[in-house]
This record gives structure tokens, C-alpha cells and sequence, in this order.
């Protein structure tokens, strides 16, 4: 039997998390150190974990972000590269000259760039990329931020080439006993496993997310049109576009979560999707009788607009964006759009081949390739990082293929690979710490000596499925979404509260496919009112200050995102798929 003072005290870090991410604003880099030494004091006293085994879990947790930061750091140099190259640019003036109406750029870039950018970057990217190209199209500050957030959402589960799942779900779920040892007698691996979630994940997203491309339309038009009558008639006027835009985009999508692997349904979604939308306008179909523009500039509130004024030069204006330096690149003036996407089309085929084709699978898992750590300090805790099977490996080998494709200097290379290095310190802070906090919490019931109420998670995932009981369908999306609004990340919320649903899921006897798959989706809803994304995002376009105000406004896809997923949940649990693992 336990108290409410066991159950408080095996909360503590992931509390003391949320009031300083959420409530004092603190920056991850401090924040996430502080939860940490919570996590190893209550470990510690609470829990019994001897000294090596605290050390060991936040050793094997070093290793996972170890993981993780490998594919952002090939993500960013990948991402940094087209950049300088000026391919970048040239695949945005692909997107921007299709139309002058801001509905069809807000579909065009704010959801198919942006999906595009969150299946190959993550980690806060597309917000911070396209808000600036937005912002250079001449949208008010605050309309290019909500549209980018809100546009990209549905991709964020498969962000960064799958990380959420293959390292969100699957390495937790293999390192902790009781989800593995479950997982095994379910008739199936971790991996088929995490396959699963993401498939699952994929039916929440498309049957709900479709739509998004038409919320952010709505959003913008409502919010940000004529100050003197709100109003979403121009929103209804390109419904059609918008929700083929979605099918387009869900179709694929949710086929290659299906039928390949958790690293490309975004990735393949926004290609497909996108091609055949432009194919569309392009032919003259789908285009809008009328052109939709913002009220004129003296009538924009004075919160729409900060440091940096809509379409002119971010840089010319100081502001710190490797995005801004991007729009005025000279390059790429004669590229053409298949050589600018040249280095993501090689990223996909590598992908496939690496992990299709048996030989050369087995060949890149070998013990050469793999670094381990077995029996941490005597535990029985281990990690590894199969450092060329990681898509960090192949995203790097697409990045130096991409040199010569596009004739790019040493000076141009250079400065690629030093961005990705500055932008990757604070994640590599944030993400340690975090990652070492839930595996404290993870293993704090597998050492010997461990309370019979089993690890923290263990605890709190009990204690919730108690207190929801049979509604808990309902709220396992909104769990992950509390996750990502703290951590910004859905990888993160994913690594914390995965085995957390898990183990709440079979204390209340529903399928652990279906309400993991619902916290992966959670993971990436909560992106919509994280603290960390809106600041990266708003300090692209000179509007710090106004994050209260996105995640106000941002609260409406949310809580419709949400309900949906929810409804979803309860009728697969209980009524279409009851029966499933």
C-alpha cells in the first residue's frame, strides 16, 4: 500500500521540472541539472539505489543522448549546408512564386515545408526556419510564427528521421526490464513493438491532423485579417485546397508508417504531398478566385510586429538566423528544384537501402560499428550507440555528398558545419541532464533492494491509471502533450512518460500499442505551447516577449488536436480494437 507523500515524492523531479520550465522560465540548461540532482536524491533516499547504480542509469542515459545529438548534429549540418549552398533558398522561391495569396503560401510553406523540415531536422527546427520566410513574404511577425507552429505539428512524431519513436520509444522501452520482459511475452520484440507505435501514431495523426493545414489558414485569417470584422470566410474559400493538402500529405504518410519504418512518414508525406499540390496549382486548379492579404500595415497591432519589419532582410536588421543569412545568399539563382532537393532524395534512398536490403543492414549492426557499455559499474544497466546505423551517420554522408552536387567552396562548408556545432551545445546540456533524470527514475525499482512498489515511473503510472480508471483512454495524448510543454521536445516526452504509459495501460488491462501511440501523438501536440519552441521561434522573426500570446492563440489547435485523438483512443481501446497488444 502506498501513500500520497510516496507517490509526491517519486513526482518531485519531473514537479520541480515543470515549475521551472513552465512557471519561473528557466532555460533547460539550468533547469534540467536541477531535476536531475533531485531525481539521484530521491533515488538515493527514497529509493535505496545504491551510489553505482545511480551512476549507471545516468551513464546509460548519457549514452541515449549521446544517440540522440548525433542525428540533430546531422540534421543541422545536412540542414546548414543547403543552406549555403543556396539551395534552401531556391527551394523556397519554389514554394513562394506558385502564388501571391497567403493562404496557399501558408499551405505551401507553413505546413509543407515545414513538415518537411520536422522529418528531416526536428528538435524545433521548422518554426525557427520557416517563421523568418514568412516573415520575408511580408506576413506580420506573430501570424508567421502561429502558422509555422501549428503547420508542422503533425510531422513532429517522426521528427529528426524518426528519433521520437526509435529513440523515444524503443531504447527506453529495451533498457527497462518489466516493458521489455512484457513486450517479449506478447509475442513480439521491442522493435516490432516501436514499429507498431509509430503505425498507430500515424491512424491518430492522419484521421485527426488532416485538417491542420486549414486550422492554420483559419488562424491566421481570423486572427490576423480586417481588425474591423473577424472573420473565417477566407478560410472556407480555400477549404478545398487545404483539406486535399492534408489528404495528400496523410495518405503517404500514414502508408509508410505502415509499411516501411518510423523514419519516414513525415519525410514522405511532405514529398508527396507537396508535389502533387504544386503539380495542381501549378495546371491552374485550386487557386483562389481572389487574393487574401493582410489589412494594411497601419492598421497591424502593435504586438504583430517586433524588431524586424515584414519583408525585409532579417539580417539587415542584426538579427541572429542563420535563416536570415540564408534569404540573401546569391547562390542557387539557377538551380533547379530536383538539384536543390537532390541531398534529401540521397538521404531517403540511403535509409531504405541501410535498413531494406539484408547484407548491408547486418553489415553496418556489426560489434564494429556498435559502441557498448555492458554491466555499468557492476549493474546490470548497459547502453549502446550503433553510431553508423543511427540516421545521424547517413544525414552526415548526405551533407558531404551535397558538396559537390552543389560546387560548394571550403569557406561554405566550413561555416555549415560550425553552425551545427554552435546550435547543438545547448540541446547537448538540455538533453543530458533530462535523459539521465528519467533513467534515475526508470531503474530506481530494478537494483536490489528495491521498494516493492517498484520504480518511480512504475508508481506514478499506477497511481494515474487509479485515478482515471477506465477514462484513461481519454487523457494519454494530453499526458505526452504535458511532457513536450516542459521538455520541448517530443523525444523527450516520450523517453519519460513512454514506460509510464505503458505500465498504466496494462494495470488497466487496455492495449499498450494504442495508448503508447497516443502518447507519441501527445509528444508532439505539446509542441504547440512549449516554452522552448516559441522562444527559438519568436527570436527568429524579433518578437521575443510575446510567448504568452502564441501559446494562448495556440491553445485552440491544441485542445482540438487533443479531443480528438482522445475520442479516437476510447473507441479503439474499448470498442474497434480492444484485442490488440
Amino acid at each position: 500500500m502506498t501513500s500520497g507523500v510516496d507517490v509526491a515524492i517519486a513526482a518531485l523531479p519531473l514537479l520541480l521540472a515543470g515549475v521551472l520550465l513552465v512557471g519561473l522560465l528557466w532555460p533547460a540548461t539550468r533547469a534540467m541539472p536541477i531535476a536531475w540532482v533531485t531525481a539521484i536524491g530521491v533515488g538515493y533516499f527514497a529509493w535505496n539505489m545504491p551510489v553505482n547504480w545511480l551512476a549507471a542509469a545516468s551513464a546509460a542515459g548519457f549514452m541515449t543522448a549521446i544517440e540522440i545529438l548525433w542525428i540533430v548534429f546531422g540534421a543541422l549540418v545536412l540542414l546548414y549546408t543547403l543552406m549555403e549552398a543556396g539551395a534552401f533558398d531556391r527551394i523556397n522561391r519554389g514554394f513562394a512564386t506558385v502564388s501571391d495569396d497567403r493562404r496557399v503560401q501558408i499551405v505551401l510553406i507553413a505546413f509543407f515545408m515545414a513538415t518537411f523540415i520536422e522529418g528531416a531536422a526536428g528538435f524545433g527546427t521548422p518554426a525557427a526556419v520557416v517563421a523568418p520566410l514568412l516573415l520575408g513574404l511580408g506576413f506580420p511577425a506573430l501570424a508567421a510564427v502561429v502558422a509555422a507552429i501549428i503547420g508542422h505539428i503533425i510531422a513532429v512524431t517522426y521528427g529528426a528521421v524518426g528519433t521520437p519513436i526509435v529513440v523515444g520509444i524503443q531504447s527506453p522501452m529495451e533498457s527497462v526490464e518489466f516493458t521489455r520482459t512484457a513486450i517479449q511475452e506478447g509475442g513480439m520484440t521491442v522493435q516490432e513493438f516501436s514499429v507498431n507505435v509509430a503505425a498507430w501514431a500515424a491512424t491518430y495523426h492522419a484521421l485527426v491532423g488532416f485538417v491542420m493545414p486549414l486550422f492554420a489558414v483559419g488562424m491566421v485569417v481570423y486572427f490576423f485579417g480586417d481588425p474591423e470584422e473577424r472573420s473565417l470566410a477566407p478560410a472556407w474559400e480555400v477549404a478545398p485546397l487545404c483539406l486535399l493538402s492534408g489528404i495528400a500529405f496523410a495518405v503517404p504518410y500514414w502508408i509508410s508508417a505502415w509499411f516501411l519504418t518510423a523514419e519516414f512518414p513525415s519525410l514522405i508525406g511532405s514529398m508527396v504531398g507537396g508535389t502533387i499540390i504544386l503539380s495542381i496549382l501549378r495546371a491552374g486548379y485550386l487557386l483562389p478566385d481572389d487574393e487574401w492579404e493582410f489589412p494594411e500595415r497601419e492598421q497591424w497591432a502593435d504586438h504583430w510586429v517586433g524588431t524586424i519589419e515584414p519583408g525585409q532582410s532579417n539580417g539587415s536588421n542584426g538579427a541572429d538566423s542563420i535563416e536570415a543569412e540564408a534569404a540573401d545568399l546569391e547562390g542557387g539563382e539557377d538551380m533547379t528544384l530536383f538539384k536543390a532537393w537532390s541531398p534529401y532524395v540521397l538521404l531517403v534512398i540511403l535509409l531504405v537501402v541501410t535498413r531494406a536490403v539484408d547484407p548491408i543492414s547486418n553489415f553496418i549492426n556489426r560489434d564494429l560499428f556498435v559502441v557498448s557499455w555492458g554491466e555499468i559499474l557492476g549493474t546490470s544497466l548497459g547502453g549502446s550507440v550503433a553510431w553508423m546505423n543511427v540516421p545521424g551517420f547517413w544525414l552526415l554522408v548526405s551533407a558531404v555528398l551535397a558538396i559537390p552536387i552543389f560546387g560548394m567552396s571550403g569557406n561554405e562548408v566550413s561555416e555549415a558545419w560550425k553552425e551545427a556545432g554552435r546550435k547543438i551545445v545547448s540541446p547537448f546540456i538540455a538533453l543530458v541532464f533530462v535523459i539521465a533524470m528519467v533513467q534515475v527514475m526508470l531503474q530506481s525499482g530494478t537494483h536490489p533492494g528495491a521498494p516493492e512498489v517498484g520504480s518511480m515511473i512504475v508508481l506514478l503510472a499506477q497511481t494515474t491509471a487509479g485515478l482515471l480508471g477506465a477514462a484513461y483512454p481519454a487523457f494519454a495524448s494530453l499526458i505526452g502533450a504535458l511532457g513536450a510543454a516542459m521538455a520541448g521536445s517530443n523525444t523527450v516526452s516520450n523517453i519519460t512518460f513512454g514506460a509510464f504509459q505503458f505500465e498504466a495501460a496494462t494495470q488497466l488491462g487496455l492495449p499498450r500499442t494504442i495508448i503508447v501511440g497516443a502518447q507519441a501523438v501527445g509528444g508532439a501536440i505539446g509542441n504547440l505551447v512549449a516554452i522552448h519552441n516559441l522562444v527559438a521561434a519568436l527570436a527568429t522573426v524579433g518578437l521575443l516577449g510575446q510567448e504568452g500570446r502564441v501559446m494562448r492563440l495556440n491553445l485552440i489547435p491544441l485542445l482540438y488536436y487533443a479531443s480528438g485523438v482522445g475520442i479516437l483512443c476510447l473507441l479503439f481501446s474499448y470498442v474497434l480494437f480492444p484485442t490488440v497488444f
